[in-house]
């Protein structure tokens, strides 16, 4: 017997269960298939610009920059504008989910798929957006490489104006409206702007563990 089983067996004794009782396996089951909100802050309960302002204000309290864009095509100038202001090469990955977007129209040298740690610049599509904290939803996949998101310096995101929510139980629900209850993707991490670290001598490093920079590019549809 594993020191595992032997505590939970401990526990089992104390409450004089065996845990193999079906009602409290039924007592799980229903749980989870109702998936219950927690306490939800009032601070999210907005709607209109009002939640879009939160989300902003909250992002750049986060250290992260945003800029707003009419439609999807002007995504590719938005990258690019950025890079010129940051004075940073003229290249970027991306993700297979931005692909069809008309970078020909811009001078950028783009790149698509999973980085390999020696992209300094990538652009990745956003699952959505929490407006009670300013934080990115990001979802694995093809279209949407994991590596895009934590291994480049400058981190891009790009996400709808409509994907934005007051808070992350409204966006748990979309995720499993959009890929079905028990479905989820491999991998959904929450990112709320730059990595940093205050380890050492308790100063604040960006880029300590992931982009020293996230640029959030909202679209406007």
């Amino acid at each position: 017997m594993s020191a595992r089983d032997e505590i939970l067996g401990t526990i089992r004794r104390s409450l004089g269960v065996t845990g193999t009782e079906r009602p409290r396996h039924s007592a799980v089951d229903e749980r989870l298939a109702a998936a219950p909100k927690g306490l939800v802050p009032e601070r999210g309960n907005l709607s209109g610009e009002a939640l879009i302002d939160l989300f902003k204000a909250q992002a750049a309290a986060t250290l992260a920059t945003l800029e707003e864009v009419d439609g999807l095509d002007r995504v590719p100038e938005a990258v690019a504008d950025y890079l010129r202001r940051g004075n940073l090469p003229a290249r970027a990955r991306i993700g297979d989910g931005l692909a069809s977007l008309p970078w020909g129209a811009t001078a950028l040298e783009v790149t698509t798929g999973a980085s390999d740690g020696r992209d300094l610049v990538a652009v990745n599509r956003a699952f959505g957006g929490v407006a009670e904290t300013g934080t990115l939803a990001l979802v694995s996949g093809p279209d949407s490489p994991t590596t895009l998101n934590f291994l480049p310096d400058y981190a891009v995101a790009v996400l709808k104006r409509s994907e934005i929510t007051g808070d992350y139980e409204t966006l748990w629900a979309r995720l499993r409206e959009r890929f079905g209850k028990g479905v989820m993707p491999r991998t959904v991490n929450w990112v709320t702007g730059p990595s940093r670290s205050g380890d050492i001598e308790q100063t604040i490093l960006l880029g300590a563990h992931g982009p020293r920079s996230v640029h959030i590019i909202v679209v406007n549809d």
